[in-house]
């Protein structure tokens, strides 16, 4: 069995996920929508909607998103079609950008 990797999270990501989860969690009881219910529509455990609810920063991000947008929570502050135009010109920005950053390497002064 491989290792865990320790991680630390910073307290703003960990506040972040707590929050949402808990947005998550009392967006599907107003609905009337057991774990179960949500966790089936998902496609995921109901174990894994609870550790999204908890806020559990080891969770698949796109497990978070779906159970989001299934309970009705909003992730940005724009509709579809605003979501869909920053996407676009965030894809234009990185086509203008370098595929790849590396650090200037050294070089070597051996001329003594």
């Amino acid at each position: 069995m491989p290792k865990s990797i320790t991680r630390s999270y910073s307290r703003y990501s960990r506040d972040a996920t707590a929050l949402l989860g808990g947005l998550i969690r009392a967006a599907r009881k107003e609905r009337k929508l057991t774990a179960q219910e949500v966790a089936d529509r998902a496609g995921i455990s109901r174990g894994l909607l609870q550790r999204i609810e908890k806020g559990d920063l080891k969770c698949e991000i796109g497990a978070v998103f779906e159970v989001a947008t299934i309970v009705g929570v909003p992730l940005f502050e724009a509709d579809e079609s605003a979501l869909s135009r920053h996407l676009s010109r965030t894809r234009e920005k990185l086509a203008l950008l370098p595929k790849s950053v590396r650090k200037k390497s050294k070089t070597v002064r051996d001329d003594f």
